[in-house]
């Protein structure tokens, strides 16, 4: 039994890198953001795409991506979430109660 491959899709005509966060191309939307809405709120691809005001071939190509860099992007997620937490308990420690 043969297992085939399917060739990688380009998806640079959907995706852009800024900093080092992937983002919808064109757009300020990461594409966390948007596969985040599609797991939480279970939304469909039309749902998302009227949402974000986005095409539903850019909101295929955002959860494909994400689906393929699902660890990096979770791990930055991760990291942001630290980050903030981090810094809500330094700000609090300073406020006067």
């Amino acid at each position: 039994m043969t297992t085939i491959t399917p060739a990688p899709i380009d998806l640079s005509k959907y995706i852009e890198t800024r900093g080092d966060r992937p983002h919808l191309r064109g757009r300020k939307l990461p594409v966390a953001f948007v596969a985040s809405a599609h797991e939480t709120n279970q939304a469909s691809i039309a749902d998302l795409a009227y949402q974000f005001t986005l095409s539903e071939e850019q909101v295929l190509a955002a959860l494909l991506y994400y689906r393929e860099h699902k660890d990096v992007i979770d791990s930055q997620d991760a990291a942001d979430h630290e980050q903030s937490d981090l810094m809500h308990r330094q700000y609090q420690s300073l406020s006067p109660t």
